[in-house]
């Protein structure tokens, strides 16, 4: 049964309401809908627990998808309570959690806004991420750096904007991954833009945002490695440059 996925409408729904419609052998539960993202496109899964009519909880180790993204699936930590299908739960988001991971996701976004050359890779994390791109040259991470916090300090808009499988094929240079595809076959994308009229930016993504480029806060790039001859890794961090 395919599970509603509620995040999808607002990134920053932390709990909810939902039935159990499935718990396979592995102990993994399927919910008729969620507000937890589960691991895509570089981004964790969230975790957070499961709270049963009599207060007690189902403790999250991660949330996947199942065979395809129609299903999620919520696997709980070793040891923890099994929840019976029809039961009704109260589903909580580890909030810090997913809050730092969709500021430093729009961070993401913002370095390739600076870096404009194709990703190869990327990978989000709570305190660190990095992102790949296809280039040979070396980059300032200092100026890196400023040019993505201007961005962030301007404050500008970031929301989603949904076209169809035929815009994105009428328009393949809006897909700024060069290893990864987006998701085609479901009837939609989802674009994440930035700016007015998506002025500074506009790019397939499936992961979670924050709503104004301020909310990232203060980010830095601590290093840029070279990782091929034509690949750099640039790793950003939360905070100021130490000096």
């Amino acid at each position: 049964m395919p599970t509603l996925p509620l995040f999808r409408d607002d990134f920053y729904l932390s709990t909810a309401e939902a039935t159990v419609t499935a718990v396979r052998e592995t102990g993994a539960i399927e919910l008729d809908q969620t507000c937890f993202y589960a691991t895509s496109g570089g981004q964790p899964g969230d975790t957070g627990f499961l709270e049963r009519a009599d207060g007690s909880r189902i403790e999250l180790g991660v949330t996947v998808n199942g065979e395809d993204k129609s299903v999620i699936l919520h696997v709980p930590l070793e040891g923890q309570p099994v929840a019976e299908v029809g039961e009704k739960l109260a589903i909580h988001v580890d909030w810090p959690r997913r809050y730092k991971l969709m500021r430093m996701h729009t961070a993401c976004h913002i370095l390739s806004v600076v870096c404009q050359f194709p990703i190869t890779g990327a990978a989000v994390g709570e305190d660190e991420s990095r992102v790949d791109f296809d280039m040979v040259e070396t980059s300032d991470k200092d100026a890196v750096t400023s040019a993505m916090m201007e961005i962030v300090r301007a404050n500008h808009p970031v929301y989603l904007q949904w076209i169809t499988d035929a815009e994105l094929a009428a328009n393949p240079g809006i897909v700024k991954s060069k290893n990864v595809r987006p998701p085609l076959g479901l009837g939609r994308v989802s674009l994440v833009c930035i700016g007015e009229n998506a002025a500074i930016d506009s790019q397939p993504c499936g992961g979670t945002h924050v709503s104004e480029t301020q909310e990232v806060g203060d980010i830095h790039i601590a290093r840029i490695e070279k990782k091929g001859k034509e690949n750099r890794r640039f790793r950003i961090k939360f905070g100021t440059p130490e000096a």
